[in-house]
């Protein structure tokens, strides 16, 4: 049989991806979707966790994607970014190309110490072709996507920390030590709500500040509804911790 090149392992309420491989091909970007297909129909899975089992997460693009006639396909890793659960992204080495664009379709970016995250893809007479252009300049803003993207010049753990890109550097040995603290805290949430804040976040960017207040209250309205909101409330009167069901 092939070599794996992602895997999937559940502890608990923590789903963790982890990529095989250095490069991003077609078997990578089917398993992955696979995975993802498989974590959405879990509703016991509340947080999700991608890393790496190499000396780097990702290095980019492999030779046979980038060789083929119209190379990778449109928003290769929109399985990732449309997950309903919270994906946190361990980043260590190089996440380069393909490998940025992996860590940007996440919602929350830890990075070690050693962590080097660029698109060089200008570099080569590309431009980068797995969502980069456009998730980039959403998390940074344009002017630092722009300088990114058209340099192809990488940045280092402490300055995407700085830019935003990141949310923490901690020492390698340290980094899946601080991606499952984080998912392990996001579990704990009422998970509906943690859906519905993943939601109101990502469709409301690509609103009218409006729409996307009239958004929010919709779902904060469909909230109230809920078996977990009644939960949470009771929870905070009797001065204990929730027990959250999702439903």
């Amino acid at each position: 049989m092939p070599e794996r090149t992602v895997s999937l392992d559940k502890s608990g309420p923590v789903a963790r991806l982890t990529l095989r491989r250095a490069t991003v091909d077609a078997a990578l970007l089917a398993e992955l979707a696979r995975a993802c297909d498989a974590i959405e129909g879990d509703d016991s899975v509340r947080a999700v966790i991608l890393a790496a089992g190499g000396e780097d997460f990702c290095r980019g693009w492999d030779e046979s994607l980038l060789a083929g006639e119209g190379g990778p396909p449109v928003d290769a890793f929109g399985c990732l970014a449309e997950l309903p659960r919270p994906v946190v992204c361990a980043v260590h080495g190089e996440a380069l190309s393909a490998g940025l664009e992996l860590a940007l379709a996440c919602d929350i970016r830890v990075a070690a110490e050693d962590a080097s995250l660029g698109l060089p893809e200008t570099t080569l007479g590309l431009v980068p072709m797995g969502g980069g252009t456009q998730r980039l300049a959403r998390v940074v803003g344009r002017g630092k996507a722009l300088e990114m993207i058209l340099t192809g010049d990488p940045v280092d753990a402490q300055e995407a920390l700085r830019i935003g890109l990141v949310s923490a550097v901690v020492p390698r040995d340290r980094l899946a030590a601080e991606a499952e603290a984080i998912a392990a805290r996001i579990a704990e949430r009422g998970p509906i709500a943690v859906r519905f804040a993943k939601e109101a976040i990502s469709r409301g960017l690509e609103m009218t500040l409006e729409q996307a207040l009239r958004y929010e209250t919709d779902l904060t309205v469909i909230l109230q509804t809920t078996e977990d909101r009644a939960e949470g409330v009771r929870a905070f009167l009797e001065k204990r911790k929730p027990r959250f069901k999702g439903r």
